[in-house]
């Protein structure tokens, strides 16, 4: 009996040791939440950079914008990397959270998609006009039409207009608000497609070629690392951050996206 006893204090004190997914500051796991691309691309290419640190990253890929700061905030996942500031502040904002930015890493210039109009100004009046539904990236969208030209807002510096806040609309453009995965699928039935760049590049589209409409690499829209005030610090979010912003990952994101994702530092 002692010896089973001294088995099992043995058992219990390795598995005290061993290293956790999410939460344990001592551990050497890192799970980050992300979109598949580019972020899940980038990220694993970060991997081996943080296993020779000791650091295994996990990454958890999704195809929606909510479920990875939900689960960052319920401790299931450490991190997430997928959005911008003005998503993450409406996030904050509506669920009365307090996640935080651990850094920043690239910029996705964002784009307008047609597959009926090589142009702008060859949308016809009544166009109909899809784009994202969340507060944060239905504002980035009209305020790119704005800068072109296309409808004219009444504060042309909101990063939160809606198409309410339209007071010019020349060609009667119709907005359709729908959830940001599923614009690239809505091009073969309507004029013109808002499209974050992810999904855009995961519906094979090039936005250096075949956006109409694009920001330049002035874009504020950073894509950010993001964490808890409880992790930002750990050591091993830390070596995650000095990777994602390491030169061999500004090489790795200019190399493969040739300008359709920029590096951010």
């Amino acid at each position: 009996m002692k010896k089973l006893m001294a088995l099992l204090a043995a058992a219990l004190l390795l598995a005290g040791c061993s290293s956790s997914g999410s939460g344990d500051s001592n551990g050497q796991t890192l799970t980050v939440a992300a979109t598949a691309v580019p972020h899940a691309e980038i990220l694993k290419q970060v991997k081996p950079i943080l296993a020779k640190e000791g650091v295994d990253l996990q990454i958890k890929v999704f195809a929606d914008y909510v479920q990875p700061n939900t689960q960052v905030v319920e401790k299931a996942i450490d991190l997430n990397y997928f959005q911008t500031k003005p998503f993450l502040d409406t996030f904050n904002r509506e669920h009365k959270t307090n996640l935080v930015i651990v850094t920043g890493v690239h910029i996705e210039p964002f784009g307008a998609y047609s597959r009926k109009y090589k142009s702008i100004d060859q949308l016809p009046s009544g166009a109909t006009v899809t784009l994202p539904n969340d507060p944060a990236n239905e504002g980035r969208a009209l305020l790119l039409l704005a800068k072109n030209g296309v409808i004219t807002l009444n504060d042309p510096n909101n990063e939160l207009a809606t198409p309410k806040d339209i007071v010019a609309n020349p060609k009667n453009l119709v907005f359709k608000p729908l959830e940001a995965a599923m614009l690239p699928r809505t091009l073969d039935e309507i004029d013109l497609a808002l499209i974050n760049t992810n999904y855009a590049l995961a519906a094979e589209l090039n936005p250096t070629k075949d956006a109409l409409l694009i920001e330049d690499k002035n874009s504020p829209y950073v894509n950010y690392l993001v964490g808890r005030p409880d992790n930002q610090n750990d050591p091993r979010v830390q070596k995650l951050a000095q990777a994602l912003t390491s030169p061999e990952i500004k090489a790795f994101i200019e190399q493969k996206y040739k300008g359709a994702v920029l590096p951010a530092f």
